[in-house]
């Protein structure tokens, strides 16, 4: 077999283009698999399961409300399954994910309603939320959040 340098220099350009477009694949395959774990987090959060929220949840977890209250993730779960308001819908809309290496950016606009189980008022909240993710081994976890009310 002959090679000369017309055929060399073209698979030379096809490996590097091959190599260009690996990261690309990386990105795309990381931000479905965050988006995953993002919708995860949000039917757990209606669910509200201690358990699959404490999956998605990395142990360092600073969850910030729109309030300014901020919780640890002991104090997060606890809170969001104490049984003192159910959520009746949560919608996550126009999310954006951006993966920088081990870390996710992840934004949306949050739309959702609960009801008080004291008293059965319904209280709708629209906010916008930012949510950090942090590729733990081959797990993404989520590390922070932190909410605006719009």
């Amino acid at each position: 077999m002959t090679i000369n340098r017309r055929d060399l220099a073209l698979s030379t350009l096809a490996v590097s283009a091959l190599a260009f477009a690996t990261p690309a694949l990386a990105a795309s395959a990381d931000e479905e698999a965050v988006a995953k774990r993002v919708e995860a987090f949000r039917l757990a959060q209606i669910a509200a399961d201690p358990k699959a929220l404490g999956a998605l949840c990395a142990e360092e977890l600073s969850y910030s409300h729109s309030s300014g209250k901020v919780e640890d993730k002991a104090t997060f779960i606890a809170n969001a399954t104490d049984g003192k308001s159910k959520f009746l819908s949560i919608e996550y809309k126009d999310p954006t994910i951006k993966v920088v290496g081990p870390a996710a950016i992840v934004r949306f606009h949050w739309l959702g309603e609960q009801e008080m189980a004291a008293d059965g008022k319904k209280v709708s909240t629209n906010l916008h939320i930012l949510m950090n993710w942090q590729k733990q081994g081959e797990e993404w976890k989520l590390l922070s959040r932190a909410a605006t009310k719009l």
